[in-house]
């Protein structure tokens, strides 16, 4: 994939990306601010996993698409949610916050949920490959990863505060847009060129 196509794919996710954003942040706060329910781990990782099917749904589709082999699609595919997801949820959240001195416990769920993390990658490729679908679990991904990065920020903080918000929206904007399209679109095509070059 070239690097034009690569802007033009950024380009093309980025509004409605800010947008999924601003109102996952409104919605959260006002859950956590107005309605005073607490925001905790449990939930976050609800969101992450649904966030790593639907990534791996699309990451193992795509690849499918262009080279339909199945074991080299279903490996594509965890590998791409399970890293670009990582750094989606988690990573860059967490430099978020130290970025905004907010002290955050380093969490992994790759790590420290090691099993769960890899059954719903793998459950999420062979739905991507047999469904064949790419544009709603891109969708869906989108959606589910601003709300994973969000409740990170929440649930392993304890000096998260409003004031905080503003700032957040950057944090969870570049956290999503970037793995996001490098996962769902990125990623597999890198795979798919080098298997062609090797070809010719």
């Amino acid at each position: 994939m070239r690097t034009k196509e690569v802007i033009e794919e950024l380009k093309e996710h980025t509004p409605f990306t800010a947008l999924a954003v601003l109102v996952a942040i409104l919605i959260v706060f006002f859950i956590y601010y107005i309605l005073r329910r607490e925001i905790g781990e449990d939930v976050f990782h609800i969101f992450h996993f649904l966030h790593i099917i639907v990534s791996a749904m699309a990451t193992g589709a795509l690849y499918y698409k262009y080279k339909p082999s199945f074991i080299n699609a279903f490996f594509v595919g965890i590998s791409g949610a399970i890293i670009i997801g990582s750094l989606s949820d988690v990573v860059f959240p967490y430099l978020g916050g130290i970025f905004l001195d907010v002290h955050l416990h380093f969490h992994l769920p790759l790590v420290e949920e090691t099993f769960l993390t890899l059954f719903f990658a793998s459950l999420g490729s062979i739905a991507g490959i047999a469904l064949k679908i790419t544009k709603t679990p891109h969708f869906a991904h989108v959606l589910l990863s601003v709300f994973a990065s969000l409740f990170y920020l929440l649930a392993f903080s304890s000096d998260f505060i409003l004031a905080h918000a503003l700032i957040s929206f950057f944090i969870v904007f570049v956290a999503v847009i970037v793995p996001c399209c490098l996962s769902d679109i990125v990623f597999p095509l890198i795979f798919i060129k080098k298997r062609r070059n090797v070809r010719q």
